[in-house]
């Protein structure tokens, strides 16, 4: 039973940008660079059939590539800290594409997400670390620099049953068309 997610890779450079963040906060199990993603739209543990049907279906999701900027650093927990994060600025574009996953994997049975869509790429799992750690990490590391990149396409993801964190495993791809002007055979 495939464990799946869909998301948005995350560029080598920007990884490694990412990856200069990593140290000074005790209890943090750093995340891989290699496995830094944009979670849009987490599936679960699924049979394969089920799997297969989604894996079909998310090639009829059109999106045109778009930029996605990683602005700032944040937590998930503000009294239990549980997560650091990078979060992006609003999307329209990214938000239009999970709202379009979302809408794929209900349709094909899965139940809906119960929690809001908070853009990010998960940069620590947090255990133990209280607050004011966390608070003081990211006030020392200041602003960070916004980072950029455009997307261009999404994929499919399967992972190991774990706590998070990886490996991950892409098991499709699917390309961004550019847009097109539209006439009048559309």
């Amino acid at each position: 039973m495939p464990r799946l997610f869909t998301g948005l890779e995350i560029p080598s450079d920007i990884a490694t940008e990412l990856s200069l963040l990593r140290g000074g906060l005790p209890g943090a199990r750093w995340i891989e660079p290699e496995d830094y993603h944009l979670t849009l739209r987490f599936i679960g543990d699924i049979q394969m059939e089920r799997a297969n049907d989604i894996a079909e279906a998310l090639a009829s999701i059109a999106a045109a590539p778009f930029s996605v900027k990683l602005e700032r650093l944040a937590v998930f927990g503000s009294d239990k800290p549980r997560a650091l994060i990078a979060r992006t600025a609003d999307s329209a574009a990214l938000t239009a594409l999970q709202l379009e996953h979302e809408r794929l994997v209900r349709r094909l049975g899965a139940p809906a997400e119960k929690r809001k869509f908070t853009p990010h790429v998960t940069l620590a799992r947090l255990r133990g670390v209280d607050a004011p750690t966390v608070g003081g990490y990211i006030e020392s590391r200041g602003d960070m620099r916004p980072l950029s990149f455009e997307a261009k396409r999404f994929v499919l993801y399967s992972s190991r049953e774990s706590t998070g964190g990886g490996p991950y495993r892409i098991e499709a791809v699917y390309p961004f068309a550019p847009a097109r002007a539209r006439g009048w055979a559309d």
